[in-house]
């Protein structure tokens, strides 16, 4: 049975992202376990005999967050219930410590399929220094993102947006990606965004179109400026799901560029599958 994780912190923007997770799991006939974290507060040792206290404290607050945890896990039941899911397999945990980094050993040790969650749109300075959780996540992680931006009511999914420069490994991406169009009968709408000076071979085109089913459409645009591009084709194409293949920067060029997976998780208003070469 494959997993899907579900991070959650009960908010409103987390509870739509669940409907997401339930639809998926009913898809794909699988369970979701859905997590919770907390962190301890770093105690000022002018104010608490450290670590005389600590344990104490320590435990009073884990002690509460369980309490808390476990009066929400029913209104999670609820969705489920209200949106005739609820025979959906459902776990639950609840961990202290980091969130991204939490996420990221459930992914590896109970090799979790998909993560789905919510996710806040930010500009500017917040945007570039600070990120979300959930775009930390989809560059952290080896297993399928789905990130749902707030403004993103459930609707069935019918097309499929697919963001390519014609490598080799969006080419294996796309074919795990038609798989999971075809539970849902969608159709997948590749988009290429042509910049200035590059140039892609009509036999590289045609051998992509010769390579899979009717069920994929491609697309090119002519622009310098791909998010605007990806976004304007999804408003323009009526998209339900954007995906593209998250590709791993180095380490100086990720310390002065914000990734294109991060940019449009902040800004495109319809939910974005981040795929990995896993």
């Amino acid at each position: 049975m494959k997993k899907i994780l579900f991070p959650t912190d009960f908010s409103e923007s987390a509870n739509n992202a669940f409907v997401y997770a339930l639809k998926l799991a009913d898809s794909l006939k699988a369970e979701i376990i859905t997590l919770h974290v907390y962190e301890y507060p770093i105690l000022d040792a002018n104010y608490v005999e450290v670590p005389l206290y600590q344990a104490e404290v320590y435990q009073s607050l884990e002690l509460a967050n369980f309490e808390n945890y476990k009066s929400q896990v029913p209104a999670l039941h609820q969705i489920a219930q209200a949106n005739g899911l609820g025979h959906v397999p459902l776990n639950n945990v609840l961990l202290e410590g980091d969130l991204v980094q939490n996420i990221a050993t459930l992914v590896e040790k109970d090799n979790i399929d998909y993560v789905v969650m919510g996710t806040h749109g930010a500009t500017g300075f917040t945007e570039f220094f600070f990120g979300t959780t959930t775009a930390d996540v989809m560059t952290e992680t080896s297993a399928f993102v789905l990130a749902i931006p707030d403004e993103s009511k459930y609707q069935d999914i019918r097309k499929i947006g697919y963001a390519i420069s014609y490598k080799q490994d969006e080419r294996e991406a796309l074919k795990r990606l038609l798989a999971l169009a075809d539970t849902w009968g969608a159709v997948v709408e590749c988009l290429h965004v042509q910049t200035e000076g590059e140039t892609i071979a009509p036999e590289t085109v045609a051998a992509w179109k010769a390579g899979f089913g009717n069920n994929v459409n491609f697309h090119t645009l002519v622009s310098n400026d791909i998010e605007e591009s990806i976004i304007d084709f999804t408003e323009a194409h009526r998209i339900d799901l954007v995906a593209l293949l998250n590709h791993k920067r180095g380490f100086w060029e990720s310390l002065f560029h914000t990734s294109l997976t991060k940019k449009l998780a902040f800004h495109l208003k319809t939910p974005l599958l981040a795929l990995h070469k896993r």
